[in-house]
């Protein structure tokens, strides 16, 4: 069995549509909730993420590009039939005036 590590899960990248990278060039990462970057197991889980997809080449290395970064929070969701996050705003309007059911507070990262 796997061993599973707390948060393990937390970070993944994101494949989705409406959020325009403010930094060319880099990788964005999301989570669901507005989440405190100062918090080590959120830290640590995207350090971890970072590591596993190769983005970085070890934890501290990692922490070292996370440490560079700004955290934007928003809000994003399915629309209906779609099968990709779509960014969209509190009320769950995306910018071409789709509406999202499930309205999810999400937190970005851009590495």
């Amino acid at each position: 069995m796997k061993d599973q590590r707390p948060g393990e899960s937390l970070w993944e990248e994101w494949q989705g549509l409406g959020y325009e990278n403010k930094v060319e060039s880099s990788v964005t990462y999301y989570t669901f909730e507005h989440i405190d970057l100062d918090n080590d197991l959120v830290r640590r889980a995207l350090a971890s993420a970072l590591q596993r997809d190769g983005v970085a080449i070890s934890l501290g290395d990692g922490f070292a590009m996370i440490e560079k970064s700004v955290p934007y929070y928003g809000w994003s969701g399915f629309i209906e039939d779609d099968n990709e996050y779509s960014v969209c705003d509190e009320h769950g309007e995306t910018e071409y005036g789709d509406l999202i059911d499930l309205v999810l507070p999400t937190t970005w990262i851009e590495i």
